[in-house]
């Protein structure tokens, strides 16, 4: 139970695989996901790695899948997804897998061209059949013309115009060539321009729109086009119309130039396009049933090709020993899961088949091991809230188990009101009672799975706003009268300065209840605030006093409790320096000034009844007197006895602690450089081991005994310690004291380590006072949350319950459905958020900093959970 409030202890191991079992080993160790492996060859390109044509491979399968899966896609058919994990293949079944996924992949792409070409050739005849009947229309229209022109003298003579005056005497009409084809419909206009400037108005034009959109045979897409058919008279315009065509992407047909070919070629087409159908139809049978047989199983095959990649690139981080049979790896992994491992490693060795176990020696390293917090489905989200701010530093105190319970009641302060509360946790439960139909569905939308992910602080956020609701009884910005009130009015009292006659009562708008008067007030309210207040004009003067001296209060126990948690962390990593020159001076300072402060809040509230409130006197006016030493004001009576002297020598401590934080720690550090460079440069048994070690005192550092001799040649046996750039040794022969060597010759300067710690002692201090008006956020935010909540109830719904009519209650649906969406969308999301922000601020900056370092990096073990999930693009 411990590893929760701190990040799991982490080793470095090296674990040396043989070649045979390493790629079964390696899988075990993905499927456990308890392991990062370190790169031991990272001058080594990518491409020159021993596994990287094995990696290749793995990569042209994924392709392969990948086209498969858009083919599924394209073809609107589902992907069967069981849930189902299955093993790793074996390295020699990858020539089997890329068979088979060769021979799909080339029978799709065969089945996509013979079925492209099909449908060119489908398009094609639809467009000639289309040609041939618009044309005949054509036709038929300009023969219908020429009789009508018959009949008529005028048009008679106005149609010799068209004929050639060789021809004139002879009757003989002019002989017009034509091309008929099919084009775009939003190329028209274009087209038709075009064709007047270039052939100067010497050709006849004439379009007509085909009804049925037609298929692209490349893209699928559906195109509109139109059938044209263009009239000219000789080769030069022929040519020219041609080239125009060409350019306009337009397709050319032959059209024959009498009606009973017309209609032969028609009845041949149709006959085509009727066997071309069925042809279409069994091609697309055919392919519909071999993406049905690929999407019942292609989401295995994207788990083990993904797989066996991972493990070929894991492998790609390992060195080859110079007999080429075993394979050395490095892992960070957690001490309390090395018999897990050990169970994996045997595991892989005996799925291979090998006879020749794998080893894992755990190594003595000075390299900072990575942060590993354990989590569950219910301290993820909160993990994650911590983690964003930064990685925690190794072992050090995690934030997060606090965070728990910290974070949704500073969300509570400020969201504060049952009504409101109640539809959050609502929602946030229904997530919670469907979590695993909702993770079975495996939504795409990001801004879902964000606030998916965080149920259950969003729960936790509802159930602590229910509670704050109740506290300041506010549901939906009205007063719940669950106790009824302690205060009463009644006719006739004892005192006649409250003698409220019932004509008093009607003529007066406003009374002032005044609660030192016998009979008015009955005592405390059982719980929250008194309902009566949601009717007093000096409501919010109430609130506002209470809300801000609350949120002093909460603020400054949570920064008191943050000072409190650097304690821990200076015990666990024995800094006993830290603790006397940093968290007993830091400790002293707040509690002294700040701490106070709360004390007199609390102070007052107890000592001041409602008969002496009004003679109470105004806690900031005395906060500033006691930094000004200004006790000479007789109008400001003191609180207790003896209060000067104490504020003077609060203040005096809390000055005193500035030069303790300051100085202190810098001089400290220099006297223990010094002492041990001083010590750096004796000789112990001969073996010199001051400003680094050579090889040779590196070969001895590395075993368990360090063998040390005296003076007179005895042998002392001396139990030594590896610490981050020091070994200490302890030797009973030398007075049972520990004397740290230095092995690494670090530079120390002074002014760097006395200009750090001035800023930290600066930014403490003035941290104290600005994060103590931070915390006033709560106070703000909740005001802010109350009023909205008001203002959205009397604009709204107060206008909807104000119509006593029988439309009004038509109205009210109408108006209540507005007053629903507004709540929703102001007050649950917009007001929700920004409490979420302001809470999170206030665990980043006022509460963690005060212990939480933050510079680690995360532990990121290799692991096939994501490839399990179906997250194959991460």
């Amino acid at each position: 139970m411990g590893e929760l409030f701190r990040s799991e202890e982490m080793t470095l191991a090296q674990l040396f695989l043989q070649s045979e079992a390493a790629y079964c080993c390696v899988s075990e160790l993905g499927e456990l996901g308890k392991v990062q492996f370190r790169d031991l060859n990272p001058d080594v390109n990518v491409f020159q790695r021993k596994f990287v044509n094995e990696v290749r491979r793995c990569e042209e399968m994924d392709r392969k899948l990948r086209f498969v899966e858009k083919e599924i896609k394209k073809a609107n058919i589902q992907i069967l997804d069981t849930g189902e994990n299955p093993e790793v293949p074996f390295p020699r079944d990858m020539i089997d897998l890329e068979a088979n996924f060769e021979k799909i992949e080339n029978e799709l792409k065969e089945i996509n061209t013979n079925q492209e070409a099909l449908k060119r050739n489908f398009l094609e005849l639809t467009e000639l059949k289309y040609i041939l009947r618009k044309t005949q229309q054509f036709f038929d229209e300009a023969q219908l013309h020429h009789h009508q022109q018959m009949a008529d003298p005028d048009l008679l003579e106005e149609s010799s115009s068209l004929l050639d005056p060789s021809e004139i005497g002879r009757g003989a009409p002019l002989r017009l060539g034509f091309v008929a084809g099919v084009i775009n419909r939003e190329r028209i206009p274009t087209f038709e321009r075009m064709l007047w400037r270039v052939c100067r108005g010497n050709v006849f034009l004439r379009q007509a729109e085909i009804e049925n959109p037609l298929e692209d045979p490349v893209t699928g897409d559906s195109v509109h086009k139109s059938v044209f058919i263009i009239f000219f008279q000789g080769d030069q315009l022929k040519n020219r119309v041609k080239k125009i065509c060409e350019g306009f992407r337009a397709s050319l047909y032959p059209c024959p130039e009498t009606p009973q070919e017309r209609k032969e070629m028609a009845a041949g087409v149709n006959t085509r396009i009727d066997d071309l159908q069925m042809v279409l139809n069994q091609t697309e049978d055919h392919r519909q049933r071999v993406l049905q047989a690929a999407a019942k199983t292609i989401r295995v095959w994207f788990i083990k090709v993904r797989k066996m990649k991972a493990i070929y690139h894991t492998l790609n981080l390992c060195n080859i020993d110079v007999t080429q049979k075993c394979l050395i790896a490095e892992v960070w992994c957690p001490v309390a899961d090395l018999d897990s491992i050990q169970f994996a490693l045997r595991r892989g060795t005996e799925h291979s088949g090998s006879t020749v176990p794998s080893i894992l020696n755990r190594m003595q390293t000075n390299q900072t091991p990575p942060t590993y917090n354990k989590t569950n489905k219910f301290t993820y989200g909160f993990q994650n809230l911590v983690d964003a701010y930064g990685i925690g530093s190794y072992r050090e105190i995690n934030p997060a188990p606090y965070t728990i319970i910290t974070f949704p009641f500073l969300f509570a302060v400020m969201f504060g009101d049952f009504g409101h509360g109640l539809l959050m946790t609502l929602f946030a439960v229904w997530m919670v009672l469907r979590e695993s139909r909702i993770l079975s569905q495996k939504s795409d939308n990001e801004l879902f799975n964000m606030v998916f992910s965080g149920r259950y602080i969003i729960l936790l956020m509802g159930l602590f706003s229910v509670y704050t609701g109740l506290i300041y009884n506010d549901c939906f910005s009205k007063a719940l009268n669950m106790f009824g009130s302690s205060w009463s009015v009644r006719p006739m009292f004892t005192s006649p300065k409250a003698n409220w006659t019932e004509e008093l009562l009607k003529k007066v708008p406003v009374l002032q209840l005044n609660p030192d008067v016998n009979g008015v007030f009955n005592g405390p309210y059982p719980f929250g605030i008194d309902p009566i207040w949601s009717l007093a004009s000096n409501k919010l003067t109430f609130l506002n006093s209470f809300k801000m001296k609350m949120s002093v209060v909460l603020g400054i126990i949570h920064m008191l409790f943050g000072v409190t948690l650097s304690l821990l962390n200076h015990i666990y990593f024995k800094k006993p320096m830290n603790i006397y020159l940093g968290f007993i001076p830091e400790m002293i300072f707040m509690a002294s000034l700040f701490g106070y402060l709360v004390i007199l809040i609390v102070f007052k509230w107890c000592a001041y009844d409602a008969a002496t409130s009004r003679t109470a006197p105004s806690l900031l006016i005395h906060f500033i007197n006691m930094f000004l030493f200004n006790y000479t004001d007789e109008n400001l009576p003191m609180l207790y006895r003896g209060q000067i002297g104490l504020q003077c020598f609060l203040v005096i401590c809390a000055l005193l602690c500035i030069p303790w934080m300051l100085a202190l720690k810098p001089f400290m550090l220099r006297r223990q450089y010094l002492r041990r460079k001083h010590l750096g440069t004796h000789n112990f048994g001969g073996i010199r081991v001051g400003n680094g070690p050579t090889e040779e005192d590196a070969e001895i550092i590395q075993h368990d005994q360090l063998s040390m001799h005296s003076e007179e040649g005895e042998e002392l046996s001396s139990q030594f310690s590896y610490q981050k750039d020091c070994v200490v040794i302890t030797s009973e022969e030398l007075n049972k004291e520990e004397v740290e060597i230095s092995i690494v010759d670090q530079p120390f300067d002074f002014g760097d380590v006395v200009v750090h710690q001035a800023i930290h002692t600066i930014e403490y201090c003035l941290g104290c006072i600005s994060n103590t008006a931070s915390y006033l956020r709560l106070w703000a935010l909740s005001l802010a949350h109350a009023q909205l909540s008001e203002v959205l109830w009397t604009m709204v719904m107060h206008l909807g319950l104000n119509v006593k009519s029988l439309g009004g209650g038509i109205l009210l649906v109408f108006v209540f459905a507005a007053f629903s969406t507004l709540t929703i969308a102001i007050l649950l999301i917009m007001e929700g958020l920004s409490a979420f922000l302001h809470a999170l601020r206030l665990h980043w900056v006022e509460f963690q900093t005060k212990f939480y370092i933050g510079t680690g990096f995360k532990f990121m073990p290799f692991s096939f959970e994501s490839i399990r999930e179906g997250k194959f693009d991460e």
